[in-house]
């Protein structure tokens, strides 16, 4: 079977029984996708089909089609106005923040943050929390999130009125 990801048509086996996290780590060595629960519960295996954040672990791969667009998070940041990767906000606003803590979660933290902020890029705080809500950070740096995907928010509102932020116009975000 084939598979659409990041942009990139891949050949897998034909393991339909198989669940889409471990065809993406073990077969196409994606390996920023994580295992956690293996329920579909904690949020590490958020990946984006067809656009939506959906958890790999629980993903048969029977019910995907070779015209099934995956995203996993090495494919998020795109390519820049001058050909290099550039990162997306959502992954920029987690460094600025310095977000991560051990790192398990982030990769399924900023897939939802960015299918999120598709859907809602103009989110309130509680909206924030909601849309969240579903992915666990262990750690729990959730105020350091929740900040982040505010400054992504506001970065990608600015950025489409064709304006950047700056640090007279930087907003202070608090939990």
């Amino acid at each position: 079977m084939q598979l659409l990801v990041n942009d990139s048509t891949y050949e897998i086996s034909d393991n339909q029984e198989g669940m889409l996290l471990w065809a993406l780590r073990d077969e196409l060595g994606l390996t920023g996708t994580k295992f956690g629960c293996g329920a579909g519960i904690c949020g590490s295996c958020t990946v984006h089909i067809d656009g939506v954040a959906q958890r790999a672990c629980i993903t048969p791969i029977a019910t995907l089609t070779e015209e099934s667009q995956i995203r996993t998070i090495e494919g998020l940041a795109r390519a820049g106005s001058n050909g290099e990767r550039e990162l997306h906000p959502v992954q920029q606003a987690f460094v600025d923040h310095q977000t991560p803590q051990c790192g398990w979660c982030m990769s399924g933290q900023l897939m939802q943050a960015a299918a999120f902020l598709d859907e809602n890029p103009t989110p309130t705080d509680e909206e924030i929390s909601q849309a969240m809500s579903r992915n666990y950070c262990r750690c729990g740096c959730y105020v350091r999130i929740k900040s982040a995907i505010r400054l992504a928010a506001d970065e990608m509102t600015l950025a489409g009125a064709g304006q950047k932020q700056t640090p007279d116009t930087e907003t202070e975000v608090t939990a």
